[in-house]
């Protein structure tokens, strides 16, 4: 999809913003700015410039190599053992943490929907698991995705609105960008790092890229591509940033608790009492997008993993998409509050970025593989710093569940 945005041309970036604006972006940012008021707002901000940068350079290496990470990884990694370790760790985490961010992506959809026909949140899960099995299995997802964004973009849109027309407290906000991390809000950043730098995304950028810039000279595909990628993501941290603001002036120090069914109270300002059924719409759009986005890039990330065809048709790529989408309905209808589902899916996707961060850095630094578009020094240290942060935020959460 390509959408053209004042002078720039919009192409794989766009959809990378769209398939992280899911019902876990939305659910968590409201969460952040409920419990903790406007003082994550550094932790969107960070979320943002580490995803820039990393996209950046899944987005090169796909344009300088017409290769997925998968197999730059493999054209890197000279010792078969660590060839081996190193693919079945990106095997293992892609797996999990799509299985789980999977789960998360049904239920937000599912909620969606039940809040403007109620048949249970189960009975929803199946029908959107089987939507979007049906549209990866026949192919026409790309057109339904288009209007998926749109709708994305949309509500996006309200948010932006809603949070200009709450007046909120710019001294308060200005404060939330200087780091800070509240009692009992490490997790929640995890969880904004989760949501917004997504592990399979990565995968998902460096496949798309250079199927979009097919016929374009590399230097200046590389550059587009780079407009592409901080255009989508700015616009992706500004609707973070808007979720965070109004939920923080709904709900923050109200005494009311948010939940599955007061959330949409933060769009009333300007929905009135069209506000449940726009919110329902967009989580539902939202989800169903990236339920479909979250097995496909499994299976592009798995199959060049193992060397197998990559088409949307073969065996195998069906059959990986098959597995996650299966675990992602099954974990859905188990009866697991569908907010704390989508929370864990971010917080173990903030836990699973290092090692698939770690491999596409050893990958952007092979010289044979990349020639002159290898990583400089500077790209280096700014993966390195974010990498290490994350590894860090991580590690001290795991040291606290025990």
């Amino acid at each position: 999809m390509a959408l053209s945005f004042m002078r720039f041309k919009l192409g794989p970036g766009i959809l990378i913003t769209a398939a992280f604006i899911g019902p876990g972006t939305i659910t968590t940012a409201s969460l952040a700015g409920a419990n903790f008021g406007f003082t994550l707002l550094w932790a969107v901000i960070f979320s943002a410039l580490a995803t820039y940068v990393l996209q950046e350079m899944s987005g090169r290496l796909g344009l300088a190599t017409g290769q997925g990470l998968p197999e730059a990884i493999k054209c890197s990694i000279t010792t078969p053992m660590m060839q081996k370790l190193a693919l079945i760790l990106v095997v293992a985490a892609i797996g999990i943490g799509n299985a789980a961010y999977e789960a998360g992506n049904i239920i937000g959809a599912s909620v969606g929907l039940n809040a403007i026909i109620d048949f249970g949140t189960t009975t929803w899960s199946l029908i959107v698991a089987a939507i979007a099995g049906a549209l990866l299995w026949f192919g026409h997802y790309k057109v339904l995705e288009k209007a998926f964004t749109v709708l994305v973009l949309l509500m996006s849109l309200v948010f932006i609105t809603t949070l200009v027309l709450s007046k909120p407290d710019l001294g308060l906000m200005a404060r939330g960008i200087v780091p800070s991390m509240p009692s009992g809000s490490v997790l929640t950043v995890l969880a904004l790092v989760g949501t917004t730098l997504v592990p399979y995304n990565l995968f998902l950028h460096a496949s798309m890229v250079h199927e979009k810039w097919q016929t374009t000279e590399r230097g200046q595909a590389i550059q587009e591509s780079r407009q592409d990628t901080a255009v989508s993501i700015s616009l992706g941290a500004l609707v973070t940033l808007a979720i965070v603001g109004t939920s923080a002036s709904a709900f923050f120090n109200t005494g009311v608790e948010i939940n599955v069914a007061n959330i949409s109270q933060q769009l009333q300002p300007v929905l009135g009492d069209c506000a449940r059924y726009f919110f329902a719409l967009g989580i539902f759009a939202a989800g169903i997008t990236s339920a479909i986005a979250a097995p496909l890039a499994a299976s592009y990330a798995v199959c060049g993993a193992m060397g197998w065809s990559t088409d949307l048709k073969h065996t195998k790529f069906r059959l990986v998409w098959l597995i996650v989408l299966g675990c992602g309905a099954l974990f859905s209808t188990l009866g697991i509050k569908p907010m704390v589902a989508i929370l864990f899916a971010q917080a173990a996707n903030g836990l699973l970025l290092p090692f698939v961060a770690i491999f596409l850095l050893i990958a952007m630094n092979n010289q044979t593989l990349l020639g002159k578009f290898k990583n400089t020094k500077m790209n280096n240290l700014f993966g390195a710093f974010f990498v290490i942060a994350v590894s860090t935020l991580g590690l001290y959460k795991l040291a606290g569940l025990f």
